[in-house]
């Protein structure tokens, strides 16, 4: 699934925002769930990245993930993920804001993939 944002919000306690549309075809499990992961992409992944925000297709079909402790599924070769707690709701117009305080972590070396005004992007060197 695909967020409209995602900010880091605190450090003390660990705290990140995601925004979802409203009428999302996610947004109740995203909203009622006990909490998230968010899948840092890297830049040879912008398929996935296209097919996440394809709406009502089966997103996991085909792409390989596995669980993490808490269940969430993290998406195979990644640069990195960001588990989270869901920590409170807010309203944001035709968005959710969802606030997540951070359980786990992990990085990997590698370019992300970029989401900038309207297209895809690289990081230059």
């Amino acid at each position: 699934m695909t967020v409209s944002a995602l900010c880091s919000v605190s450090l003390e306690p660990p705290l990140v925002l995601v925004c979802i549309e409203k009428n999302a075809s996610v947004y109740d499990a995203l909203t009622t769930a006990p909490g998230f992961a968010v899948n840092i992409l890297s830049a040879k992944q912008e398929q996935i990245a296209r097919r996440f925000s394809i709406i009502d297709i089966d997103r996991f079909e085909g792409i390989g993930f596995t669980r993490s402790a808490s269940g969430y599924a993290i998406l195979d070769d990644i640069l990195g993920v960001i588990e989270c707690r869901r920590f409170t709701l807010y309203d944001g117009g035709d968005h959710t804001i969802i606030l997540g305080e951070v359980e786990a972590t992990r990085v990997e070396s590698g370019a992300p993939l970029l989401y900038y005004r309207g297209g895809y992007a690289q990081l230059e060197h």
